[in-house]
């Protein structure tokens, strides 16, 4: 029996709707392995979302059982957000199970209908492949469970077939035009040499994802909407790996050598591989070269606040987490979404040295 059939009142507090600014297990078993070496789960986050869960809890659970599906756990930054968002479900009642995708769209459809063969009440989904949307969504809507996709945010015209179903995330082009910002705020607006362009190499992530496509045009975007003129020297997909990111940037270090002045990364992860590359070939961040990230995570803070990264953008995984929840009980509370509206977004913000500090 669906959750939101089984209490009236629980149905009725779940009709609250928030708004926010643009920006195969068992029933109750939950899968969970380590961060990978080197990361840590952003400290701010993980208080912010016990404070979150407390606040529930006084509140009286809710009860349900909460199918999660997480693309792989071994991301830096979707570590940070299932920790988020398992801490706030649990801490409102409800009975979650989390699965690792394992990078494996076939997985993942398994989990899936592992989870609607269980009679879950709701299901929070973070997508392997973007492309796989079509079929996720005729999945849940086949099944009628009410469905947050997170992360990775398909098309509108996708969404729009399925009326209990909402995307909570970030809009990456304002995290690409932050990397912009972040170049345009140096003394020489990343032209370092003074040659009247900016040379740069991009260390992508999934080309195939939104974010990564995203983050890739509008960082440059923002350079040459400022009047700046740009040289793409490379361009090579980095996989959101932090080794794959130190590849990259060791093998363009020897082939472009000074050239390079700038290093955009579409996420944190890749862009800590690239400064072990860049202090590897006698390079220095902030006075021969310039180097940001996406995600704000622990690792890439310390080197902001160190001056061995010019900055990072901060991807609010306990935001987006705290989001998620709330549209999904919208969602069990009887709330339909009208085409055009089912994508929720939470801000970015621009972390500099000068504020770093205040998001560890």
């Amino acid at each position: 029996m669906k959750l939101a059939r089984k209490v009236t009142a629980m149905a009725m507090a779940s009709m609250m709707v928030f708004s926010m600014a643009a920006c195969g297990g068992g029933d109750s078993a939950t899968e969970t392995t380590a961060a990978p070496a080197g990361d840590t789960t952003t400290q701010a986050a993980t208080e912010a979302a016990k404070e979150t869960a407390k606040e529930a809890e006084a509140a009286g659970g809710a009860g349900g059982n909460i199918g999660v599906c997480i693309y792989k756990f071994d991301d830096a930054f979707m570590t940070t957000y299932r920790n988020a968002l398992q801490e706030i479900l649990e801490g409102k009642g409800y009975t979650v199970t989390v699965m690792d995708g394992k990078n494996d769209q076939a997985e993942q459809n398994n989990q899936i209908n592992n989870f609607i063969a269980q009679e879950v009440d709701a299901l929070i989904i973070n997508p392997v492949m973007t492309s796989a949307a079509d079929q996720i969504i005729s999945t849940v809507k086949d099944a009628d469970i009410p469905t947050v996709l997170i992360n990775r945010e398909p098309t509108p015209e996708q969404m729009s077939a399925y009326e209990k179903l909402v995307y909570v995330g970030c809009d990456a082009r304002q995290s690409g035009t932050m990397q912009g910002e972040l170049i345009l705020d140096t003394p020489n607006k990343g032209d370092i040499n003074g040659d009247g362009k900016v040379s740069y190499i991009m260390i992508q992530g999934d080309p195939e994802n939104v974010d990564a496509q995203y983050r890739t045009e509008f960082s440059v975007k923002a350079l040459t909407d400022a009047g700046m003129e740009v040289e793409e020297l490379d361009l090579q997909r980095g996989d959101w790996d932090r080794n794959k990111g130190q590849e990259i940037a060791q093998n363009d270090l020897a082939k472009f050598g000074n050239d390079i002045e700038v290093i955009f990364c579409n996420n944190d992860d890749m862009a800590i591989g690239a400064l072990q590359a860049i202090q590897a070939a006698g390079r220095k961040v902030n006075e021969d070269i310039y180097l940001v990230g996406v995600d704000a995570l622990d690792a890439a803070l310390n080197e902001v606040v160190n001056g061995n990264m010019t900055g990072t953008v901060l991807n609010d995984a306990n935001g987006q987490a705290a989001g998620a929840v709330e549209a999904m009980e919208a969602l069990l509370g009887g709330k339909t979404y009208a085409s055009g509206e089912q994508s929720i977004y939470v801000d970015y913000v621009k972390v500099t040295p000068e504020n770093a500090a205040d998001f560890q």
